[in-house]
C-alpha cells in the first residue's frame, strides 16, 4: 500500500499504523539484500505498530527494478531524502520522526542525516545491525560521516555479526557526533539469529529487540 502523499516518490511504500495516537513515527528501510517485503522488516514494522508506532517502511529504486545489486550511494540518498520529506509533510511537523533501517538501510540513513543540507529534522536514528565493514575487512570502516551525525542514535547489534562486532562498534562510536546507546543481542547474528544452543525462543528475541526500540525511541523524544 502506498500512502496517500507517497505516490511521487516512485518507489514502493507501505505504511503501519498504531491502533492508537502513535508515540512517534519511525521510518524502517530494508538492508541490501531483500526488499521491504522481507520477513524480517514485514514483522519488525508491524510488531512496532502494535507498540504504539506509525511504521513507514519502503524500497530503494534497485529492488523496484528487480536488480540484486545496489544502486549507488547518491542514488539510494535520494531515495531516503525523498521519503524523509514525503513522511514528515504527512506526519505533519509536531509529530517526532525517527529514520533508520536494517544493515545497510540504516547505514544510508545514517550518511543522509549527516548532510548539512538536510531540511528534515529528525529526533533520532535507529540502527539495526550496522555494516560497520564487510566481512572479514575490518580495515574498510563505513564510518567517515559519522562525526557529522548530531542526532542521537540506538545501535542494535548482534554479537555474532560478521559486520562489526560488540567490541569494533564501541571502539569506532568514539567518533560518533551525537548520542549513542548500543544493545547488544547475545549470540545473534547479523539479522539477530540465535542459535538453538542460546535456549531463547527467537520471537522472545525479536520482543526484546523490539521492546528496546520503542523505549529508546521514548527516552530520545522525551529528553529531547
Amino acid at each position: 500500500m502506498c500512502p496517500a502523499g507517497l505516490e511521487q516518490i516512485g518507489v514502493s511504500i507501505r505504511l503501519y499504523e498504531s491502533a492508537r495516537d502513535p508515540l512517534a513515527w519511525l521510518i524502517l528501510a530494508p538492508g541490501a539484500g531483500a526488499g521491504h517485503d522481507s520477513p524480517f522488516i514485514v514483522a519488525f514494522a508491524s510488531a512496532l505498530a502494535s507498540r504504539g508506532l506509525h511504521v513507514v517502511t519502503f524500497n530503494f529504486p534497485y529492488i523496484e527494478r528487480g536488480r540484486r545489486v545496489p544502486d549507488a550511494n547518491a542514488t539510494l540518498e535520494k531515495c531516503w531524502d525523498g521519503v524523509l520529506r514525503a513522511v514528515r509533510e504527512m506526519a505533519g511537523a509536531a509529530s517526532p520522526l525517527f529514520a533508520g533501517g536494517k544493515s545497510m538501510g540504516g547505514r544510508i540513513a545514517s550518511q543522509v542525516a549527516a548532510r548539512p543540507d538536510l531540511t528534515v529534522r529528525l529526533k533520532g536514528l535507529l540502527l539495526l545491525g550496522y555494516p560497520l565493514h564487510p566481512p572479514g575487512r575490518p580495515d574498510q570502516r563505513r564510518t567517515a560521516h559519522w562525526p557529522r551525525v548530531h542526532l542521537p542514535a540506538l545501535f542494535i547489534q548482534g554479537s555474532r555479526d560478521p559486520f562489526g562486532t560488540p567490541e569494533e562498534l564501541r571502539a569506532a562510536l568514539a567518533g560518533f557526533g551525537g548520542d549513542s546507546r548500543v544493545m547488544i543481542v547475545d549470540g545473534g547474528d547479523h539479522s539477530f539469529k540465535v542459535p538453538r544452543s542460546a535456549g531463547r525462543p527467537q520471537d522472545a528475541v525479536h520482543a526484546e529487540i523490539q521492546d528496546a526500540i520503542v523505549a529508546g525511541i521514548r527516552d530520545a523524544w522525551e529528553g529531547g
